[in-house]
């Protein structure tokens, strides 16, 4: 009887032990699941090295920033080929957002996601989620129209399209741009929207891009991908 209750016992204390054991490897599962989700979110978040921008930070932002990056030429590079273009010195705080941009790798993978033949080629934006995440990461702002200089909306000009939000004063949305493809431009739009540059070669890729066909949304019906934009001297 004794040596049977001693069995027992044993066999008790032994399925402590093997549930002691369970718990400590779920634990260590956990542990390392959780570094992972660390080393993840580390990988998904850039380091920050600028404030999140936004309507009241932006402006002193963009001057301190053109002061220190002085730079006015970038190519679009584009299944179509590549469009190069320089950028006005005088509407330096468009000039400031499109080389900051550019630095940021903001336009990778975003698209020409509005194509108007014979008008302009709309790009900066795209679906997918990691563009969305970007904007999220540099910030919301809006940016004033600049359009004292007197630049013309002629053909080759690229300029800064108007916020889909209420927006009475036509402030800029900075992420997007357009390019006139229009061989006569489109002076209509002097004066409401800012021009802040211009196709330096490549406008052939501009009127390749204006003539994929698109959807009654003026969406084109193949994606049309900016594969990157860099800076060129």
């Amino acid at each position: 009887m004794k040596t049977h209750l001693a069995l027992i016992l044993f066999l008790i204390l032994l399925s402590c032990e093997d549930k002691q054991s369970a718990k400590n490897k779920v634990s260590t599962n956990v542990s390392k699941t959780a570094i992972t989700s660390i080393k993840k979110d580390s990988i998904l978040q850039p380091k920050r090295e600028f404030p999140k921008l936004n309507d009241k930070n932006v402006i002193p932002f963009f001057l301190e920033y053109s002061k220190k990056n002085k730079e006015n030429k970038v190519r679009i590079y584009t299944d179509f080929g590549n469009i190069d273009i320089l950028l006005f010195d005088k509407t330096k705080y468009h000039r400031a957002n499109f080389i900051f941009l550019t630095k940021q790798n903001y336009f990778d993978r975003t698209q020409f996601y509005r194509i108007v033949n014979n008008f302009v080629i709309q790009g900066g934006n795209s679906d997918e989620q990691s563009i969305a995440l970007k904007r999220r990461h540099i910030g919301r702002y809006l940016l004033p129209i600049d359009t004292k200089h007197g630049f013309k909306h002629n053909r080759g000009v690229i300029s800064m399209p108007s916020s889909d939000i209420d927006n009475p004063y036509k402030l800029a949305s900075p992420y997007q741009f357009f390019i006139v493809q229009s061989k006569n431009g489109a002076h209509h739009l002097d004066g409401s929207f800012t021009a802040f540059g211009k196709v330096i070669k490549g406008m052939n890729v501009v009127d390749k891009i204006a003539a994929q066909k698109t959807d009654n949304r003026e969406w084109p019906l193949q994606n049309v991908y900016i594969r990157k934009i860099r800076i060129i001297e």
